[in-house]
């Protein structure tokens, strides 16, 4: 049967206290809500729908950037989550299956609970609410069940004490069928006290149907919802420890894993090292074998096998290490290729360059690749040696198995095997400096006396 997936993300966030939608806040360098699509995603959605506020374009942006295939549909009055659902429709008409609700800023449930509540629903439920069992139920709505069957949700304020006792809790996430859904949506009023449209009365209504309603469990951590700075704190919390247990499962050595810090996208082979206070941003892939040092930075990166990155490197979007390279301490990477076996060891930039295998590049180099409008490549041989401190005024091409003199300063391509000098000739003064620092130490002297 097919399933089609209603994302729910046209909060305002007013407790975020932010210019930027509550959704497009990022966990683990991506936004919260398409870790929601994620989820989702590996279930193969026939059709998807973010519901976003009005004004909201950057989020249907980032939607169209994941999925070319979701539309959006805009809540223009927030009137409610059953309200926000019912935006849903014109995008599903005709659609059939079933449709599951899902929310933009609850970014962490796993596909394993999806695939649960799926099999409820196969199993003859006509709605099936996802709950958690709460280490502090405080406010959160109650499921209140009877057997398999869930009778109602009763929210807090209007629980009994006994109701209030359940620890068994409402997620807000819903699967029925598409057509159930809406008929059950146009039942739903708004005789409460905010006057708004909540889906959690779509039970009730159900039962009174004649319908089944049940509930399927997850652990409370998939359930985490963010409305704040602090909630969102928490949720990078979540998904950093996540990380660290899949790649420690994977066999990476975390030698401090808590204070390094994966992206969404993050892939790191077996029997890589990483030492403490390495931050991967996104696009990074490390293969087997690799060591990244601590204090390293690595962002739309890969790193070949055997290679070692860092300490305190950094390596910006572009960086393409083949195996065994060694990128060293202070040395800045950015669009930039090294060969098997190439060395940047020391305080170095290389940016929109290519190195070619078995070169070394020596301390101090900088590839001088912007002119102020325009960025240009230097070209890097194999088996080359580049002399610390050298400036390669791009664009220039080193040949293989050529060398510079450190302190040049290089501005035109050095052939295959020549050694090429760039900086002026020396000329040493006998006795100058003794007598420049005399007449320094006199005229301070004077000047001291002055004062």
């Amino acid at each position: 049967m097919a399933t089609h997936l209603i994302l729910l993300a046209a909060g305002q966030g007013t407790r975020m206290k932010s210019d930027l939608p509550k959704v497009l806040h990022p966990i683990g360098g991506q936004a919260m809500f398409l870790h929601a699509l994620a989820s989702a995603g590996v279930l193969s959605p026939e059709r998807t729908v973010v519901v976003i506020g009005p004004g909201a374009e950057a989020v249907a942006e980032a939607t169209q950037a994941v999925d070319p295939t979701a539309v959006t549909a805009i809540q223009e009055d927030r009137l409610g989550t059953a309200h926000a659902v019912a935006q849903a429709r014109a995008a599903l008409e005709g659609a059939g299956g079933d449709a599951r609700v899902l929310y933009g800023d609850t970014p962490f449930l796993q596909p394993s609970t999806l695939a649960a509540m799926a099999e409820a629903r196969s199993g003859g439920a006509d709605v099936v609410i996802l709950g958690f069992e709460a280490a502090d139920p405080a406010r959160y709505g109650r499921l209140v069940m009877n057997g398999d069957r869930l009778t109602r949700i009763v929210e807090w304020k209007d629980a009994s004490d006994a109701e209030r006792a359940i620890t068994f809790c409402n997620s807000g996430v819903v699967l029925a069928a598409t057509d159930t859904l809406f008929d059950l949506i146009d039942a739903v009023g708004n005789d409460n006290a905010a006057g708004e449209y909540y889906l959690t009365d779509i039970v009730a209504i159900a039962n009174a149907r004649g319908l089944k309603a049940t509930a399927v469990a997850c652990a409370e951590e998939e359930t985490l919802g963010i409305n704040s700075r602090a909630d969102l704190a928490a949720a990078e919390a979540v998904f950093q420890a996540r990380k660290r247990a899949e790649m420690l499962e994977a066999g990476v050595t975390l030698t401090a894993p808590e204070t390094v810090y994966f992206a969404h996208d993050t892939v790191i082979g077996r029997d890589a090292v990483v030492e403490p206070h390495v931050v991967f941003g996104p696009g990074v892939t490390v293969e087997t074998g690799a060591t990244i040092r601590a204090f390293s930075h690595l962002e739309g990166a890969h790193v070949g096998q055997g290679a070692t990155v860092g300490p305190y490197a950094r390596l910006r979007p572009g960086a393409e290490l083949s195996n065994d390279t060694r990128v060293g301490n202070f040395v800045e990477i950015k669009n930039a290729t090294l060969g098997d076996g190439a060395k940047v060891n020391h305080l170095s930039y290389i940016g929109d360059a290519s190195v070619g295998a078995a070169t070394n590049i020596g301390a101090g180099t900088v590839t001088c690749n912007y002119d102020g409008v325009f960025k240009h490549r230097t070209e890097i041989g194999e088996r080359a040696f580049i002399g610390s401190d050298t400036m390669l005024v791009a664009p220039v091409k080193i040949g293989d198995e050529a060398m510079t003199a450190s302190g040049s300063t290089i501005t035109r391509d050095v052939p295959e095997g020549a050694l090429a000098l760039g900086r002026a000739r020396q000329e040493n003064k006998p006795g100058f400096a003794r007598r420049l620092f005399e007449k320094l130490k006199a005229a301070k002297a004077a000047q001291q006396k002055g004062d």
